[in-house]
């Protein structure tokens, strides 16, 4: 789950930038779903978690395992999604290459997205 300030805004941010679609919605938690698989979003209610933003620091990276991670994080930066700091690059891994990048999102979240190389079983 992760912690947002604001979990309605949260999910509408997720859902335009990220094509997320929503499960369900109690209110200070929503449950999302991008590409099968499923987050879920938290305000915290002064019960032992907190917010990156709150905190300075990110508390949370996300890994997503997709067909085409160029197009996933193009589409986060270009609804405001900070992709300054890990560019879309091919990274030699002993299976050969891995094709990842990562992003912030607005509300302080690392994501790592990259291809499906690595869901392969690798024999050393």
């Amino acid at each position: 789950m992760l912690a947002v300030e604001d979990a309605s805004a949260a999910a509408e941010w997720y859902k335009r930038a990220l094509g997320a679609v929503e499960l369900w919605d109690l209110g200070s938690v929503i449950g999302l779903e991008v590409g099968g698989a499923a987050f879920f979003l938290g305000q915290p209610e002064n019960n032992g978690w907190e917010t990156p933003v709150k905190l300075g620091i990110t508390t949370t990276r996300i890994e997503v395992f997709c067909d085409d991670p160029d197009t996933f994080i193009e589409r986060a930066i270009d609804a405001g999604a900070d992709g300054s700091m890990d560019k879309v690059r091919d990274h030699e891994m002993p299976w050969g290459k891995h094709r990842q990048g990562s992003f912030f999102d607005p509300f302080g979240h690392k994501w790592l997205v990259g291809d499906r190389s690595p869901l392969k079983k690798h024999n050393k």
